[in-house]
């Protein structure tokens, strides 16, 4: 594995963990709260604390991304792609190529994400796109950008598989 996927990788593992490991010292970026909130389930689905929880934990995983990509940017434009060994350049290459594949997964994640603030202000965050039941918040904690229940989500790759083997 490079370098740079490594450091990628690293990054985006931290600012998850830290986004959704709040502790009581640690603030819930961006909103300064420092008190420790984890959505329950004994609380109603979706009230303004749960929104306000998963539209920081999207705006701080977005960040991330952006920050790495900024990051991905800057090296591109100082660092040389000119080796004089063609082994290290060949190397050289291959490793940009594996970060500028991950940049461009990440950029289909931003949308994603967008996607889901969209939700949040459309009041159908948290809700099956197919069933309309409540998606878990052990789901959502863990994939915030999930839009569909596990057994839905299920069904569809049951069905996606049945389709690709027709």
């Amino acid at each position: 594995m490079c370098r740079n996927e490594v450091r990628g990788r690293m990054g985006m593992a931290t600012v998850l963990k830290h986004v959704g490991d709040n502790d009581q010292s640690q603030p819930l970026p961006g909103t300064g709260s420092t008190d420790g909130y984890r959505p329950s389930a004994d609380e109603p689905f979706m009230n303004p604390r749960q929104l306000d929880y998963y539209k920081a934990k999207l705006m701080a995983w977005k960040d991330a991304i952006l920050l790495e990509a900024q990051g991905t940017l800057s090296q591109l434009q100082t660092e040389s792609l000119r080796e004089a060994d063609l082994t290290d350049r060949a190397s050289s290459e291959t490793d940009w190529s594996i970060e500028l594949r991950t940049r461009d997964r990440q950029r289909k994640l931003i949308s994603k994400i967008d996607a889901a603030m969209r939700r949040i202000e459309e009041g159908e965050y948290g809700y099956c796109e197919v069933t309309g039941e409540p998606i878990s918040l052990a789901r959502l904690d863990a994939r915030p950008i999930a839009t569909m229940t596990v057994e839905a989500q299920e069904r569809h790759e049951r069905h996606e598989k049945i389709s690709r083997e027709e």
